[in-house]
Formats: C-alpha cells, sequence, structure tokens
C-alpha cells in the first residue's frame, strides 16, 4: 500500500512538472489584409482589397497542439461603371466582412521561432452599401494557411500569418488570401 501511495505521488509530481512545460495559450492581435474575389457583386469587377485586423485567442491542448478561435473584420469600397440605357454610371460600393473561424493550430517551436499551420471552420458576414438588392449575407467560411511567431521577450512575439479562405456571399464561391501581422501574447 504504501508502494502505491509513493508511486500515485511520484506520478502526480511529474505531471506537474511536464504541465508547467505546456504554454497555457496565446492572445493575437494586429493588422490584416484580404484580397478576395468579388463574384458576390459582379464576375467582372476587379478583386477588391480590404484592410482590417484580427485577433485570435490559442488555447493548448497538448504542447503542439491548440485549439483557436478567431475573430477579423476587413473593410474597403469598389468603384466601377454599370451601363445603363441613359449611359454609363460611376457607383461605389463600401462594404465591410467579418469572419468567425474556429479550429485546431499545430506549432512546433524552434529556437526563437514557432512555425505553424492551422485548419478554420465557421461563418461569415458582409455588408454593404450601395444599391444591391441584399446588401448583407451570411454564410459558412473554411480558412487554411499558417504562419510563424519570433519571440521578441519571454511572453511577447512577432506573427506573420497567411490564410486561404474561402465563402460563399450571395450563393456564389469567393476565394480569398488573408495576411495578417500583429503582436502575439502567451501566457
Amino acid at each position: 500500500m504504501r508502494k502505491a501511495a509513493w508511486i500515485v505521488a511520484g506520478l502526480l509530481l511529474l505531471a506537474g512538472f511536464a504541465s508547467a512545460q505546456v504554454p497555457s495559450g496565446n492572445i493575437f492581435f494586429g493588422y490584416s489584409y484580404e484580397n478576395t474575389s468579388s463574384s458576390a457583386l459582379d464576375a467582372t469587377l476587379s478583386r477588391p482589397n480590404l484592410q482590417g485586423w484580427e485577433a485570435s485567442f490559442e488555447g493548448k491542448v497538448l504542447p503542439w497542439i491548440g485549439i483557436v478561435a478567431d475573430v477579423s473584420g476587413h473593410y474597403g469600397s469598389q468603384t466601377f461603371t454599370e451601363p445603363t440605357p441613359a449611359g454609363p454610371v460611376v457607383l461605389t460600393v463600401t462594404g465591410h466582412e467579418q469572419e468567425y473561424l474556429f479550429g485546431p493550430r499545430l506549432s512546433i517551436p524552434v529556437g526563437k521561432f514557432t512555425p505553424f499551420g492551422e485548419v478554420f471552420v465557421g461563418f461569415a458576414h458582409i455588408h454593404t452599401g450601395g444599391s444591391l438588392p441584399t446588401p448583407a449575407n451570411t454564410c459558412f467560411a473554411t480558412a487554411a494557411g499558417g504562419g510563424l511567431d519570433f519571440r521578441l521577450i519571454r511572453f511577447v512575439a512577432l506573427r506573420v500569418e497567411g490564410d486561404y479562405i474561402h465563402t460563399d456571399f450571395f450563393s456564389t464561391g469567393q476565394n480569398g488570401l488573408r495576411l495578417s501581422t500583429g503582436l502575439v501574447i502567451r501566457f
């Protein structure tokens, strides 16, 4: 009986030391750029460039695997010419898009660098201003990508990240590239 108690105590002590080596997670906030297809509006338009922000919270379940909640908002406008019977009319469409994504992230620290890969699912919402018949839409969204964290000091890192994002606004598929950079706070 005494031997079993020592074994249990030793295992609990080792488990405590092992869990101290696993970071609990991190919080990221930074600037984000998104280039997406505009097929939601008109297939002849160029790809809009949207500026915005991205934030994420990662909770580690293992030293190299975390579960991530990712939120972003992008804003912009696009001007195009619409032919009418009275002659061409120049229109400007403004809009903002939000993405709410969740999924796993695989990361492996190598010295001051931590490369990572991620796969997300969730939903996206777009709201447009202008003469569109349906100014808002919500759809299923997916993202896959990765990035690199560079440790500046013990609990702070600089992140550079890129994701391929697919949405289906207005029942039409859009493929976009989201690039983000900012600070990571580890805890």
